[in-house]
C-alpha cells in the first residue's frame, strides 16, 4: 500500500512554526516514500474557525512550497458522513446516549480532584440504554480492560491501560461531532497510513485507536514529534518573537531558509547544516526524529537566511526584494542598477527587510545623521577635508572605484592624517549612518551627483554645529 500522510490544521489562527514543522515532516516522508500528502482543514470549531485563518494556512503552505496531492478537505463539508459513523457505533453497541448534566459532571470532577484521582467520566449512563433527546450527548463505549499498544515511530512502544481512559463524548447535544470522532473518520476514509503529528496529541491516540478498532478499520502507524521550545525552555509562543509562518515572510526570511531551519529541529544528518529540498527528501526518515524537544534559535535562523540570500543570484534577490523596498517607501527607478548594488550588499544582511534598509541611502535621501556617529566624525577639523574631497570629486571625470579611491589617498597625504580620518567622515556624509562597503565602491554606486550633494549637506551641517 502506498504511503499516505496528512497535515490537518485547525483554522483558528495563523499557521505557526510548530505546525509548519509537522507539515514538513509529513510532506517529506510522503515524498521520500513516493506516496501522497493530503491537506485537511479541521474547521468544526465554528465559533473560532475563520475564512481568514483558512486562507492564512493555504498561503503559508504555498509560500513554504509544501504542495499537497489531495485536498484541502474541509470537515464542515463532511457532517453527514460523521452522522453515519456515529449511527454505526450506536447500532453496534460501541456508543450510547448520556444525559448527565453539567452540574453532575462538575461535582464528579470536584470529588475526584479532592480524592487525588484522575478526573474522568464514571460511566454513569453507560448501561442505562437511554433514548436520544435534546439534552443527550453520545459517548463512545471505551473497553474496560486490556491495553492500547502504540508502536510509535518516534517514541517507541507506548502502552496505555484502558482503565486509564473514559467514555469520551463523540457527539454533542446539538448533534455536532467532536474532534476525536472526526479525526478518526477522516483518517479512516482517507486511508491514512502514517499519522505524523505533535506529541501533544499522544493522549488522544489510544482513544482514537479504540474507535478505529470498533469500526473495524485498519490502524495507521503513528509518529509523535516533540514540541518546539523557546530559548527559555518554555513552549514556543508569541513572547519569543514571531511564531506565524507568514510573519517570517513579512520579516524578510526566505522560505527555503525557514524550511531548512525547521527540518533541523529534532532531526539531523550528521553535522550537515545546509540541505537542499532534494537532499531533505533523500535523507529524511521519521525514525531518525529525536524524542526530546528542540529550542528555537532565531540567530541560527538568521544565519541560515543570510546564507541563502548571499548565495542566490542577484537577479532573483532583486525580484524578491522589490516588495520590501516598496514597503520601505522608496523606489530604485532612479539610481544605481539594483543587481549591481546587490552584488555588493546581499551578503551583508540577514533578512530582506534589513537589505532593503541597508541600500536605501543609494536611492533615497536621508533627513538626519546618526547622532552618535555625527558627534564623533563631524568635528570642525574635518571640515577642510570634506571641502577638499568635494572639490576633487567635482573635478573627477572618471567616476570609477579606482579613481574614487585615489582621491581619498591623495587627501590622506595632503592632510597627513590616517585613512580613517578621511574615510569615516566621508562615509557618514554620504550614507547618514556611517556604515557601508568600501568607500570607493559605495561612491561608485551612489553616483557623482548624489555624492557631491551629500558632501555639501555634511559641510553645511558641520558649519552650523561649529557656530
Amino acid at each position: 500500500m502506498s504511503v499516505r500522510t496528512r497535515f490537518a490544521p485547525s483554522p483558528t489562527g495563523y499557521l505557526h512554526v510548530g505546525g509548519a514543522r509537522t507539515a514538513l515532516f509529513s510532506w517529506l516522508y510522503a515524498r521520500k516514500m513516493g506516496g501522497q500528502f493530503i491537506l485537511r482543514i479541521e474547521d468544526t470549531d465554528r465559533e473560532r474557525s475563520t475564512d481568514a485563518s483558512v486562507q492564512a494556512i493555504l498561503d503559508a503552505m504555498d509560500w513554504l512550497g509544501l504542495d499537497y496531492d489531495e485536498g484541502p478537505f474541509y470537515q464542515t463539508q463532511r457532517f453527514e458522513r460523521y452522522r453515519e459513523v456515529i449511527a454505526q457505533l450506536l447500532d453496534s453497541g460501541h456508543a450510547y446516549y448520556c444525559d448527565c448534566s453539567r452540574e453532575h459532571l462538575a461535582a464528579l470532577r470536584e470529588r475526584q480532584m479532592a480524592n487525588h484521582e484522575k478526573p474522568r467520566y464514571d460511566g454513569c449512563c453507560r448501561d442505562k440504554n437511554l433514548p436520544a433527546s435534546a439534552h443527550t450527548v453520545i459517548r463512545f463505549k471505551n473497553p474496560l480492560d486490556g491495553d492500547v499498544v502504540i508502536d510509535d515511530l518516534v517514541k517507541g512502544r507506548v502502552v496505555i491501560n484502558n482503565r486509564e481512559l473514559d467514555d469520551l463524548v463523540i457527539a454533542r447535544a446539538d448533534g455536532t461531532p467532536t474532534y476525536n470522532l472526526t479525526v478518526v473518520v477522516d483518517d479512516w476514509d482517507m486511508k491514512m497510513t502514517h499519522i505524523i503529528r505533535g506529541d501533544d496529541h499522544l493522549n488522544n491516540t489510544p482513544r482514537q485507536i479504540n474507535i478505529l478498532k470498533a469500526l473495524g478499520a485498519q490502524l495507521p502507524i503513528y509518529a509523535h514529534v516533540p514540541m518546539i521550545l523557546g530559548d527559555d525552555g518554555k513552549r514556543l509562543s508569541k513572547r519569543h518573537g514571531a511564531v506565524s509562518v507568514m510573519q517570517y515572510k513579512d520579516n524578510g526570511f526566505l522560505p527555503e531558509a525557514l524550511i531548512n531551519y525547521l527540518v533541523r529541529l529534532s532531526w539531523s544528518h550528521g553535522d550537515q547544516e545546509i540541505f537542499s529540498r532534494e537532499e531533505m527528501i533523500a535523507l529524511f526518515d521519521v525514525v531518525d526524529i529525536n524524542t526530546s524537544p528542540s529550542a528555537f534559535n532565531t540567530e541560527k535562523l538568521r544565519w541560515l537566511n543570510q546564507h541563502y540570500i548571499k548565495n542566490k543570484p542577484p537577479e532573483k534577490v532583486a525580484k524578491l526584494l522589490q516588495p520590501y523596498i516598496k514597503k520601505a517607501g522608496y523606489s530604485t527607478d532612479n539610481g544605481a542598477d539594483l543587481q549591481a548594488v546587490l552584488k555588493v550588499f546581499q551578503e551583508r544582511c540577514a533578512t530582506l527587510v534589513e537589505l532593503a534598509e541597508e541600500i536605501r541611502f543609494l536611492y533615497d535621501d536621508f533627513a538626519e545623521y546618526n547622532t552618535k556617529q555625527a558627534k564623533k566624525q563631524f568635528k570642525p577639523a574635518v571640515l577642510p577635508i570634506l571641502q577638499s574631497l568635494q572639490q576633487q570629486y567635482s573635478d573627477l571625470q572618471n567616476w570609477q572605484a579606482e579613481a574614487i579611491h585615489q582621491v581619498v589617498e591623495n587627501t590622506v597625504k595632503t592632510f597627513d592624517v590616517g585613512f580613517g580620518k578621511v574615510g569615516q567622515p566621508l562615509r557618514l556624509a554620504v550614507t547618514g549612518s556611517g556604515k557601508s562597503p568600501s568607500i570607493d565602491i559605495t561612491l561608485a554606486l551612489l553616483g557623482k551627483q548624489r555624492t557631491l550633494q551629500r558632501l555639501e549637506w555634511a559641510i553645511t551641517y558641520i558649519k552650523k554645529v561649529d557656530r
